[in-house]
């Protein structure tokens, strides 16, 4: 398990604090030779360290972030644990020098070999296959900066209604937006599923093509996850939301782990999460989109 450190001494500068930390994580001395900044974050400064033992990841952030990245860790630790797909392999975080930090293998990126995608859908299967327990996850955590609850529950409908939909709507209104048709839409969601029970599956909660990629080798890997146990149905929806991925990829998943009927409605109902969380995030450009969504859910 990666470390998480607070002991930073006011004398250390930070960057010789995060040599130290790689070097306690990894136990092998580690000594920064060049930084490179790395551009795409909109929450978090990120760079690459080089250094005399490889490469790291870091990414920073204010000190009140910590809570947020020492979430992260557990996510890319419970998703290396179940050993199906590839993640950066976190090493340590912690506050120094009036900065929160999340330090982590870096993976050099590649493009997809001739069977790259393929391979991704059938990791990913592996990934959801893996029985779990409940609804909700071991602790909260966020989805971009929007605090995502993961309440314990045992009915995926509750769940999605109470930790995901209600509070998007809650704070979509406190900002200007007003859905028509919120209220009848969480009172009928039952009606999405007919006798389709979901079971709990290990999700990463945030998988859009810009959380995902392709190392030097040509395999999948995956990063920034906001895991929680829910219908594995919401990744696979999300992935469509922005698009980017591979016809292979949807085709070799649902080879290896069928998808069920009725999928094609839900997903709208999953993207609809999604599209009020950018609401909530970036402004109004997204409340047409989430209003055109909510009355396709409701036939209108």
């Amino acid at each position: 398990m990666a470390a998480r450190r607070t002991d930073a001494t006011p004398t250390m500068s930070f960057y010789s604090h995060i040599e130290s930390c790689i070097a306690d994580a990894t136990g092998d001395s580690f000594a920064i030779q060049s930084r490179t900044s790395i551009g795409g974050g909109c929450i978090s400064a990120a760079e690459r360290l080089r250094g005399t033992k490889g490469s790291f990841f870091l990414k920073t952030n204010t000190p009140d972030f910590l809570e947020q990245f020492e979430a992260e860790q557990d996510s890319l630790e419970a998703l290396a644990g179940t050993g199906a797909i590839r993640i950066p392999r976190p090493i340590a975080s912690g506050q120094a020098e009036g900065k929160s930090y999340l330090v982590l293998e870096y993976i050099e990126t590649g493009s997809s070999h001739a069977n790259g995608w393929r391979d991704f859908g059938r990791q990913l299967a592996a990934l959801h296959r893996i029985p779990q327990a409940y609804f909700g996850w071991k602790r909260d955590n966020v989805i971009g900066s929007t605090f995502q609850s993961n309440r314990r529950r045992d009915n995926w409908i509750d769940f999605w209604r109470e930790e995901r939909l209600e509070p998007q709507f809650r704070w979509a209104r406190e900002r200007g937006f007003d859905p028509r048709g919120a209220s009848k839409l969480l009172e009928i969601l039952p009606q999405f599923y007919g006798d389709f029970e979901p079971q709990p599956s290990l999700l990463h909660g945030d998988l859009w093509s810009g959380n995902a990629a392709f190392d030097s080798q040509g395999q999948p890997f995956l990063f920034d996850p906001c895991c929680y146990f829910g219908d594995r149905e919401t990744d696979l929806a999300f992935t469509e939301f922005f698009g980017g991925f591979s016809r292979d990829f949807y085709d070799t998943y649902n080879e290896a782990l069928p998808l069920h009927s009725g999928y094609e409605r839900r997903k709208t109902l999953y993207n609809l999460y999604h599209c009020l969380n950018h609401f909530n995030l970036f402004g109004s450009g997204y409340a047409p989109q989430a209003q055109a969504m909510i009355d396709e859910l409701l036939g209108r």
